[in-house]
């Protein structure tokens, strides 16, 4: 939790910032923690997940999700 507090920081303006989550509740602190903080904004609404073609057993739950620190 503490990452996702001080990375806006340590991010130039216009940097990103993305996350990959490997479950539900690690997903929702991420989104939380992008809503929350004034700095970022986000740059996906809704977080990427593979395709089923793409996507290996132990990998099918990761979701990513990204902000950006305004310019």
């Amino acid at each position: 939790m503490r990452l996702l507090q001080h990375a806006p920081d340590w991010l130039e303006p216009g940097g990103l910032l993305a996350t990959i989550s490997f479950n539900s509740l690690e997903d929702r602190r991420v989104k939380i923690a992008f809503l929350a903080d004034e700095r970022l904004e986000r740059v996906t609404r809704k977080p990427l997940v593979a395709e089923a073609a793409e996507a290996k057993p132990r990998s099918r739950s990761a979701k990513l999700r990204v902000a950006r620190r305004p310019p």
